[in-house]
């Protein structure tokens, strides 16, 4: 595990125990000793930046936010992909003919168009209400990064229907983040490991759910959380504990990166 040079993690039920809602004291110790280890630690988080949590202390790298369609750190803007106007515009049109509000997210600002249980649930894992604002036609008019909704499973394809250039990635299962075709997790990663001039074969990864597959496959060692979904479990190159029991505090420990 010496090679690691740069480790990305996902936030909610990641680094952040879904049931506590909260950062244990050893996780954020590992963050802390793997940047004087030398090891690069960023953010991968289909959250806005304005929403990332700060943690005591700790100074992340570089940040990939809205599913990698954001990625910046503290100098450079590393990867700007919006969603295509064209298909934001019918995606709203798509939610409104199956009565599902619509939040959509730029770069500075995250705004909806209402709300319903599914939507303020999805919000909550943030600790956030939905920012419902008569300024959603105002900041439609800007570049869209992410979309976020309600669904289930049987609407994808009612609100992706015409849309050329958009796809779902969802980590859970009433509720859908929306990015540009050619985004994703993976896309950020590749683009944060060619600014910094690292190896895939140097990069590690930890997530929990759907939308961090890509994440765990791009990476040279992807690492899900005990508590990840099945489906990331078996593309995972090693599991470790869940983030209730500091998983990823004990496997730093035991593969010496700590």
């Amino acid at each position: 595990m010496s090679k690691v040079k740069i480790i990305f993690f996902d936030i909610d039920g990641t680094l952040i125990d879904m049931t506590k809602k909260a950062i244990s004291d050893k996780t954020v110790d590992t963050l802390l000793r793997l940047k004087e280890n030398g090891v690069k630690i960023c953010i991968a988080t289909g959250r806005a930046p304005g929403s990332v949590p700060k943690f005591d202390g700790v100074d992340f790298d570089a940040f990939l936010t809205f599913n990698g369609s954001y990625c910046f750190n503290s100098s450079d803007v590393i990867l700007s992909t919006p969603i295509p106007k064209v298909d934001v515009e019918k995606m709203i049109e798509n939610a409104t003919k199956i009565n599902r509000p619509v939040s959509i997210a730029g770069k500075d600002r995250v705004v909806a168009n209402g709300t319903d249980k599914d939507l303020s649930d999805y919000f909550g894992f943030a600790k956030q209400e939905v920012p419902v604002s008569d300024d959603f036609d105002e900041v439609l008019k800007g570049e869209i990064y992410q979309m976020m909704m309600g669904g289930r499973k049987d609407e994808y394809d009612d609100i992706l229907k015409d849309v050329e250039n958009a796809r779902i990635t969802a980590w859970w299962d009433r509720a859908v983040d929306i990015i540009p075709v050619n985004g994703g997790k993976g896309k950020g990663i590749e683009a944060i490991l060619e600014y910094y001039g690292i190896d895939r074969s140097e990069s590690m990864a930890f997530g929990d759910g759907g939308n961090d597959i890509e994440m765990l496959q791009t990476v040279g060692t992807g690492v899900a959380m005990g508590n990840a979904l099945d489906n990331v479990k078996a593309i995972a190159d090693e599991i470790c504990g869940t983030s209730a029991e500091d998983g990823i505090y004990h496997y730093c420990l035991e593969n010496g990166l700590i």
